[in-house]
């Protein structure tokens, strides 16, 4: 772990605390800075607005390494009139807040990017870094428009770079569509899914953590790119039996067939959209970050 300051943005977001968390354990309080719109309940913060502010000019006195996590990442997959905000947060506010680190002396910037960044997944193919497509979507073009301007930033510059692409995260504490499986596991509405042999990697938080730390720390990580999953793909079943556990609800004997959820999508776009985020293959291969020494310790099975 680095001796010197850390910069952690983000840091009020799901992957944030468990980060801020896992720093403020091994490094102390006082070597930990954040940035937010609201002063932090424990750490030294740099009051800013992404959406409309640039980061102070002093803002990263004294720092060592950042950890950039903050980003735009609804899931508004069509709404043209939030491109700007994917525009401004995920691309022109990660160049501003780089080129301020290069000018300051901070030697490690590690940025949080998605593996939307490298393109819908080609069928029954599990996509490596060098698996380079036109990313899906304003949030997956925006993340690959920020690793480019970062990459080039890395080659003009002494500060080290290091990208991370993370695939689904999960772990306590996670929102979106895992969070409403769960509830609806909970509450009884969520339907028992079929066995349809996908594959889709995701990480545990744990996991995702660990993999920051260790590209920030690891001089051969310098202008990379890798790919952060716990290297092996769980089918959409498996997931959902491993709620059911999580939640304390019996794994139901029965489920409803895949042509249910099919027939259901012939009626509405935004059911289609979410039964193939649901059903469909996102197979991301971590060997390169584990070639590295790298190793994944949390799994869903746990």
């Amino acid at each position: 772990m680095t001796a010197g300051g850390v910069f952690v943005t983000g840091a009020t977001g799901f992957i944030g605390k468990h980060l801020v968390a896992h720093l403020k354990n091994n490094i102390g309080i006082d070597a930990i800075t954040v940035l937010s719109r609201n002063q932090h309940p424990e750490f030294k913060t740099i009051l800013c607005d992404l959406q409309i502010n640039s980061v102070p000019n002093d803002a990263l006195f004294g720092i060592d390494t950042i950890y950039h996590l903050a980003g735009y990442a609804h899931d508004l997959r069509d709404d043209s009139s939030l491109n700007h905000l994917y525009q401004k947060i995920n691309v022109d506010a990660t160049v501003q807040f780089a080129e301020l680190a290069v000018v300051s002396g901070v030697k490690n910037f590690v940025f949080i990017s998605s593996v939307k960044a490298g393109g819908t997944e080609v069928t029954g193919r599990c996509m490596t870094e060098e698996d380079q497509f036109e990313p899906e979507g304003i949030y997956g073009r925006t993340k690959r428009e920020a690793e480019l301007k970062l990459l080039n930033i890395s080659n003009h510059s002494d500060m080290r770079v290091s990208i991370i692409r993370s695939s689904l995260v999960y772990g306590r504490g996670v929102k979106g569509n895992l969070s409403l499986m769960q509830e609806g596991i909970r509450k009884g509405w969520f339907p028992p899914l079929p066995e349809v042999n996908n594959r889709r990697s995701m990480i545990h938080v744990d996991n995702l953590i660990n993999a920051l730390v260790f590209v920030s720390e690891d001089e051969r990580t310098n202008g990379e790119i890798f790919i952060a999953s716990d290297n092996h793909p769980y089918s959409s079943r498996e997931i959902y039996e491993a709620s059911c556990l999580i939640m304390g609800k019996p794994i139901p004997k029965w489920y409803l067939p895949k042509i249910f959820f099919d027939i259901l999508s012939i009626f509405s776009n935004r059911l289609r959209y979410k039964f193939a985020k649901l059903f469909d293959n996102e197979h991301y291969s971590s060997k390169k970050l584990i070639l590295l020494g790298y190793r994944a310790k949390r799994s869903l099975t746990d």
